[in-house]
Formats: C-alpha cells, sequence, structure tokens
C-alpha cells in the first residue's frame, strides 16, 4: 500500500486498515456473522479515524474511502470496499447497518435519493429512491373536518403519514447497475449485529429519552425502544432479532419478499389499524413501487460543476441557485460578515423560488432548466449586490416551456436523516442521501423497522386564495425533498462527494461546505466542522457555542433577525484530490470516515 500520510495519527490508522485487511483476505466479503474489518484492528482503525476527527484533521487513503453516519455502518461499508467490492455494494451493506444503528435517521422503512459517478463511462446518473403516496391519498389529507390543516404531530403521529418506502427498492436497483459482489453477503454485517447486539449510541439513547411520549403509542416500538417501560440507555446492548428475519428475507428474496410478500402485507396491516391516525396504504401501493431514474442537475461554479438531485427533490436545484448566484462575487474569508450576507440572502432567493415552483416533476410542471439558468442567476445575482439584508425575498420568473400559475408553499421539512458518502477503488463515485424524516419517522415498527412519516413534506394546503400549490398530496405522487446528495465535477471526473442530513437546513449546509472547500480551500474535516450560519427565510440562525457568534452583532447591524441556536448537520465528505482521498465527518454526529 502507498499511503501518504502527513501526521502521525494518520500513519497508524494507514497501518490499522492495512492490519486488517491482511487479517480477512482469504475470508469472503462477507461471511455469515461477519460485521467488519474484523476484531482487534476494526477497533483500532474506528479509534484512530475519531481521533484523526477529534484533531480536526482528515482521513488519508488512496484506494477507496467510505464517510457515513455511524462507527458500525463505517465498518461494514469499508469491509466490502477492502475485498474488491463497488460503491453501490458497500452502500447496501453500510445502510443495512444504519437501519438498525441508527434507526431514528433512515431505514428499510424510508427512501432515499443517490448520485453516482461511473468511472468506466463518465457518467453521472441520479436515482430517485423518494416513497409515494397511496392511492386512496387526497389533497385534503391533512386538513380537518373544516378544511383546517392539521397541527404537524397530529399529522406525524400513526398511519396518515406513512408513504410507500422507497430505500430497498433503492438499494437493489443501485446493486443491480453498479454491484460486484453477491447480493446475499451484503447483509451479514447487519444481520450479525441485529442477533448478536449493538451498543446504545450516546445520541440514540438521548433521542429516544427525548421521543418516549410518541414512541409509547405503537406496541412494537414501546417494547423495542422503552423495554419495562424504560428508554433504552447509552452503552446497553440491544438485539434485534425481527430485523435480522427482515434482513435475511432481502438477502434470499431481493425485494419482493418486501414490496409484495409477508414484509408489505405487515406493513399495510399497521399503517390501516395504528391505533393513532390510520392511515391509507393499501397492498397495490406496495406493489407499484418502482425507482425512477432522474437527470441529474449541474451548475457550473468556478470551473467544476455542482451537480445534484433533481425534482422531486429541491437539493440540487436550491444549491446550485446559490452557488449560481455567488460566482460573481469574491467570497474573501468566513470570519467576514459580508461573506455571509451573501450567502443568507442567495439561500433565501433559492428558497422563495423552491416555495413557489419545486414539485414532483410528474406531477407539476417545474422549470428546472429555467431556474438554473446563467442568465436568470446572473439577474437574481444582482440583487445582492447591495451592503445590506434584503429587505423582502420572492420568486423570481424563470423561463417556462409552458403556462403555469403557482401558489407559496409552506411545508414543514423538519431534520432526521443521513447521509453516505463513497469512492471505490474502481474510481466510482456514491453519494446518497437516506431519510425517514422526523426522528422516529411516524413512530410505527414493523420487522424491527420503523416506518416513515414523508407525506408530511407535502404542503398540508393545497390551494392558497384558491390558486393551487405544487407540492400538494396527490395520489402517487412523491413529496418534495430538501435532501441534496452532491457531486462535483472538474474535468468530467469527481472531486467532492459530499452531502448531510439537517431537514430543510441540508441545503445551507451544503452550499456553505462547498464554499468553504471550493473558495477557502479548507480541507475537508475542517470543511464540515466550520461552524453553521444558515439563513432560509430572513432569520439568521447561527450555531451556538462556535466562533460564528461573534457575527451576530455585525449581521443585525445589516438588518437581520438573528437567532442563537443549535445547528445540528451530520455534513460526511470525500475530496478527490491529486495525491489521493480525503475524508471528513460532521463532528456534531457520531459519523467517521474510514479509508485504505
Amino acid at each position: 500500500m502507498n499511503l501518504k500520510c502527513k501526521h502521525a495519527l494518520a500513519v497508524l490508522f494507514c497501518l490499522i486498515v492495512t492490519f486488517g485487511n491482511a487479517q480477512q483476505s482469504a475470508d469472503e466479503v462477507a461471511p455469515e456473522g461477519s460485521t467488519a474489518l474484523g476484531g482487534y484492528a476494526a477497533s483500532l482503525a474506528v479509534a484512530a479515524a475519531q481521533t484523526l476527527k477529534a484533531e480536526g484533521l482528515p482521513v488519508e487513503a488512496q484506494s477507496w474511502m467510505i464517510s457515513v453516519a455511524n462507527p458500525y455502518a463505517a465498518q461494514a461499508g469499508a469491509a466490502v470496499l477492502a475485498a474488491g467490492g463497488t460503491a453501490a455494494d458497500a452502500m447496501v451493506s453500510a445502510q443495512a447497518v444504519l437501519g438498525l444503528v441508527e434507526p431514528q435517521s433512515s431505514g428499510l422503512g424510508g427512501g432515499a435519493f443517490l448520485l453516482w459517478y461511473d468511472a468506466e463511462t463518465g457518467v453521472l446518473s441520479s436515482l430517485d429512491g423518494r416513497e409515494t403516496a397511496p392511492l386512496k391519498a387526497n389533497p385534503t389529507l391533512f386538513q380537518d373536518a373544516s378544511g383546517a390543516p392539521l397541527k404537524f404531530f397530529d399529522a406525524v403521529v400513526g398511519g396518515r403519514s406513512v408513504g410507500v418506502p422507497g430505500t430497498p427498492a433503492l438499494m437493489q436497483e443501485a446493486h443491480r447497475r453498479w454491484g460486484k459482489t453477491p447480493w446475499a453477503g451484503l447483509f451479514s454485517s447487519a444481520v450479525g449485529l441485529a442477533e448478536d447486539g449493538f451498543i446504545v449510541s450516546p445520541r440514540l439513547a438521548e433521542m429516544v429519552r427525548a421521543d418516549a411520549d410518541f414512541l409509547s403509542r405503537d406496541a412494537e416500538s414501546r417494547a423495542y425502544f422503552l423495554p419495562e417501560g424504560q428508554p433504552v440507555s447509552q452503552g446497553q446492548k440491544l438485539v434485534n432479532p425481527a430485523y435480522a428475519q427482515s434482513l435475511r428475507a432481502l438477502a434470499g428474496k431481493g425485494v419482493a419478499a418486501f414490496y409484495t410478500g409477508d414484509i408489505a402485507k405487515a406493513i399495510v396491516e399497521k399503517v390501516r389499524n395504528a391505533e393513532h391516525n390510520p392511515g391509507v396504504l393499501s397492498d397495490i401501493d406496495m406493489g407499484l413501487y418502482q425507482i425512477r431514474e432522474r437527470p441529474p442537475v449541474c451548475v457550473g461554479y468556478r470551473g467544476y460543476e455542482i451537480c445534484g438531485m433533481g425534482p422531486p427533490s429541491s437539493g440540487g436545484l436550491s444549491v446550485g441557485q446559490i452557488m449560481g448566484m455567488l460566482e460573481a462575487y469574491n467570497l474573501g474569508a468566513p470570519t467576514e460578515a459580508d461573506v455571509w450576507r451573501l450567502l443568507g440572502d442567495a439561500t433565501r432567493l433559492s428558497f422563495a423560488d423552491r416555495g413557489r415552483y419545486i414539485a414532483d416533476s410528474d406531477y407539476v410542471p417545474v422549470p428546472t432548466q429555467g431556474l438554473i439558468a446563467s442568465d436568470y442567476l446572473r439577474q437574481r445575482s444582482k440583487l445582492l449586490a447591495g451592503p445590506r439584508a434584503l429587505t423582502e425575498v420572492s420568486a423570481g420568473q424563470p423561463e417556462f416551456d409552458h403556462s403555469l400559475d403557482l401558489a407559496d408553499d409552506e411545508a414543514i421539512d423538519l431534520p432526521s436523516t443521513s447521509h453516505i458518502s463513497i469512492v471505490d477503488s474502481y474510481g466510482n463515485a456514491l453519494s446518497m442521501t437516506t431519510t425517514i424524516e422526523n426522528a422516529f419517522g411516524s413512530r410505527l415498527m414493523v420487522g424491527g423497522f420503523l416506518l416513515n412519516n414523508e407525506l408530511t413534506d407535502f404542503s398540508f394546503r393545497s390551494h392558497r386564495n384558491g390558486t393551487p400549490i405544487a407540492n400538494r398530496v396527490e395520489p402517487g405522487k412523491r413529496p418534495r425533498s430538501s435532501m441534496a446528495p452532491t457531486i462535483v465535477l472538474k474535468d468530467g471526473h469527481p472531486k467532492v462527494i459530499l452531502g448531510s442530513p439537517g431537514g430543510s437546513r441540508i441545503i445551507p449546509y451544503v452550499a456553505k461546505t462547498l464554499v468553504a472547500h471550493l473558495d477557502w480551500g479548507l480541507d475537508p474535516q475542517a470543511a464540515v466542522s466550520l461552524p453553521h450560519l444558515v439563513n432560509r427565510f430572513g432569520a439568521y440562525d447561527i450555531e451556538a457555542g462556535t466562533s460564528a457568534e461573534t457575527l451576530a452583532a455585525p449581521l443585525e447591524q445589516m438588518g437581520y433577525e438573528v437567532a442563537i441556536r443549535g445547528l445540528n448537520s451530520g455534513l460526511h465528505m470525500i475530496a478527490v484530490t491529486d495525491s489521493g482521498l480525503l475524508g471528513g465527518a460532521d463532528p456534531r454526529r457520531e459519523g467517521i470516515a474510514l479509508g485504505e
């Protein structure tokens, strides 16, 4: 192995991974019961990666790398990559583990968006694994008898909010297209952890404690997360044999077991018979689900192409708009308040367009090309020229190839999601953001996993003053998302693989991190660790307890309302450099980067 490790801890990490690979080189990729790189070497590799993160240093590698939100998932994906698997193979293994150890954020009961760069063809693809509304859903799904929108958690908890899950189908489709490792073996790490037990992390324990009331409303969730009436605790070993059984069914029969078999029947029964807030999901809805391939959305920025997911996600368009509007400006340094004025108001302008125009393009004409056209972005960029905060922000008028009148959306998009960034030894790159929407989703548990509440990403209102809202509920429709898996290309080759959880704040988290790396030259760990300043709708949120608090007064003087608050992103980033791979994982969460 020819690793160029510039720091003593990085050298230790390199040696540990080498030892771990040698230890398992004679084994199959995922023998029954294996969980990751293997034993003592795996523990040391994780410890080294965590130490590098704590020191603010990126992980360095030459051949492959994975950055993901939990050490168990990182080990599972790393084991696949170390044995010659592709990024698609590693994603399947890592996602299966995430659904066990980080169930509040993603899993088999949720959905995801995936970007894939294929090294052999040079083609960038994007797959839409977003959940779909049941055929019996209608625009009044989240309204009371008088037509008023329901309160958010009155809509979330129970079966009404559950859409058809897309993650299992996405896992299989990505593997079918780009996998090399046998499908069945990719679930062994997760099965072993589910049967033998995993250690409850501080984040999971705290979130269970905070959500105990809602989790207690479903018998299976209550029994799993609140055994004997008490929340699971940090450091406790937790087993999930029901999840192992579900994974074995997927491994043996593929996703047909999920969408048409016993798992599908159990999901439908749970949703329709939920004691609190039953839903309208059916066997037909489950059986009809399909992955959609969508054209990636790419916007030029200082010689790079910033590429993301198009509708029904707003992530690619909104991030692209922000970067396109900023290109005309010198962004100086992160300590300058005027830089954050530019970033904040560019984000506000993009969110105005997002609320007016972006929804599932299979149902609503979306001016995708108009929103990122260079002339339109130059026009919007000129609005940023003044020295003070914009007093008023409204949607622009991008070029349409049709006539359409739409009202502004007001959908609530709360944070609870996860992200996976991977580069494999073949040069392929994968960026996937995965979610069950709100923390613990609908709080309904089936087969050892939680069901999403993704339908509450639709607008609860269908019209405003008689004008339809693009993101209204419709049968079979996919709700608008803020997920922004991103791959940055230069001369047709990937340079940055990035994404984050965080609800609608995902968009400014990703845009700010791109600026930190591309404009300010920060390495991946420094870029994802940079304090957050986020402005979506006019008020400026500044991350509490960070150096960013010093910018509060200057931003107020520019005319902003400022709030100091926690901003809990989960950025996972890989940079492809001339000398190898650099990885970073957000210090605000438990993830790590591993590589060789």
